[in-house]
């Protein structure tokens, strides 16, 4: 695991679904196993000009999910690499039966990409706006549950997924995101990445919500806080030994996700410090509801998941110590 956090935050200028697109046609180029299949979402991600380039390695399933995940199972048998798409709310709520079943339980070889998780559906509204698709999926055993938090990353899990073996559920959302890490950086799946160095209390973030913890480690900078930024792009199998590292210094602790606080990285944080080092825990994401239609900037002050929102937080666990 080698990276570099860049110097100052910045909107990534290429979408992170024309990068999926793009790793996946050198993966392709680079394997003749490597096959995609969609739910009627290829111009949604990109993958129009792959299915030109590899017209039958590339297939439209339709808007029948559960067959698109079973048919990418079934390719997985016969030694194909199945790279399976759709939204992450029809990536988890739609097709757990056939991940369980036809997936983790007969040890088939399939990666999952859901995207527009949590308030990145945006416009799409509440239906297709998924905060508990992390809760669903970590639950089923032997599934590994990641969350890239930029492009820079996305490439790095795409690329390192293709070569192993078993269930991968990557959530990600299709827009730009903002860039958090220079580009050539790797990660080890399984493992926390540590964003900046603190004292006083340890910020854990996944997803969109890294950006705003580095945010809202500034701002508690400014006032005398020293907090301690941790991404845990991997929610499963999450890294109990990393975690355990930062709260033994800090002595307290903030979950920020894009997602349900049940069931989700508040849960899996919870359960490693309460079964290994109980320090008080403040966990932001969204409280048990459901979503709306909306732009993110919006969505993410309605939900709560905003730096504003990560500060209040730090304060209360830092009290409670």
């Amino acid at each position: 695991m080698t990276y570099k956090i860049i110097e100052e935050l910045k909107t990534e200028e290429k979408a992170m679904r024309d990068v999926y697109a793009s790793t996946l046609a050198e993966l392709a180029r680079e394997d003749q196993k490597v096959v995609s299949l969609d739910a009627d979402l290829m111009n949604s991600v990109g993958l129009v000009p792959l299915a030109k380039e590899f017209p039958n390695r590339v297939i439209d399933c339709g808007i029948q999910e559960a067959n698109m995940f079973g048919t990418a199972a079934g390719m997985s048998a016969v030694g194909m690499v199945p790279f399976v798409h759709t939204f992450a709310c029809f990536a988890s709520r739609r097709i757990a039966d056939q991940i369980f079943v036809s997936g983790a339980f007969a040890k088939a070889n399939v990666r999952i990409i859901g995207s527009d998780p949590g308030v990145t559906a945006a416009f799409n509204g509440a239906t297709h706006m998924p905060f508990e698709d992390i809760g669903i999926l970590r639950g089923i055993p032997e599934v590994t549950v990641i969350e890239p938090t930029d492009a820079v990353m996305l490439e790095d899990m795409v690329r390192q997924t293709k070569a192993l073996k078993g269930i991968f559920y990557i959530r990600m959302s299709r827009k730009n995101a903002v860039q958090v890490y220079q580009q050539g950086s790797s990660f080890e799946i399984g493992k926390v990445a540590k964003v900046q160095a603190g004292n006083d209390v340890t910020l854990f973030a996944s997803g969109i919500c890294v950006s705003e913890s580095i945010l809202a480690a500034k701002k508690l900078a400014e006032e005398g806080i020293s907090a301690e930024v941790i991404n845990v792009f991997t929610i499963k199998p999450i890294d109990i030994a990393g975690i355990v590292e930062s709260v033994s210094k800090t002595g307290a602790a903030v979950t920020a996700e894009n997602h349900n606080i049940i069931n989700g990285l508040g849960s899996a944080v919870s359960e490693v410090l309460a079964e290994n080092k109980p320090v008080p825990l403040e966990r932001v994401g969204v409280k048990d509801r459901f979503g709306e239609v909306g732009s993110v900037d919006y969505l993410k002050e309605t939900m709560g998941l905003t730096a504003a929102d990560i500060v209040a937080a730090a304060k209360r666990a830092i009290a409670r110590k």
